[in-house]
């Protein structure tokens, strides 16, 4: 299993960063391994909706199914991977002086035609670098 843990601070309340970050079909605006995200649900928000990304990270390309598992305004959004990747992933905002700290952690599980615990360990090391760049896109959005 690759454990993922990226932080930054932001430079807006937790409350500016939510109103962001909840539309999801906007996170490819600022994450570059998201390509595009589908709803698969009438909810675009919320536990229990659904949604695919068509995800790349180099050669790689695949489709990340994901369900909604937590929402909680202006605190923490979580996610469960369904697709060949398996796992789960969440967002927290947490208040600080001038700003938000925010954590994005994943826990994930890579198939054997990844490498399964081999390609864990070399993938989680990639995806940590890939979205500490996302982080700072979204850095860039409240500068």
């Amino acid at each position: 299993m690759a454990r993922i843990l990226v932080t930054t601070s932001l430079p807006a309340t937790p409350e500016q960063v939510w109103d962001d970050i909840r539309h999801i079909d906007r996170h490819v605006e600022w994450m570059a391994d998201a390509v595009a995200i589908r709803f698969v649900t009438p909810e675009h928000d919320g536990v229990g909706a659904r949604f695919e990304t068509d995800t790349r990270v180099g050669p790689l390309r695949l489709t990340d199914r994901m369900v909604i598992t937590e929402w909680e305004p202006g605190r923490a959004m979580g996610i469960r991977h369904q697709g060949a990747v398996t796992g789960s992933g969440r967002f927290t905002l947490v208040a600080e002086q001038g700003g938000t700290r925010f954590s994005w952690e994943e826990d994930l599980r890579f198939p054997w035609w990844m490498g399964g615990p081999l390609g864990a360990a070399a993938g989680g090391q990639v995806l940590k670098w890939v979205w500490s760049r996302n982080l700072r896109a979204l850095q860039g959005r409240f500068g």
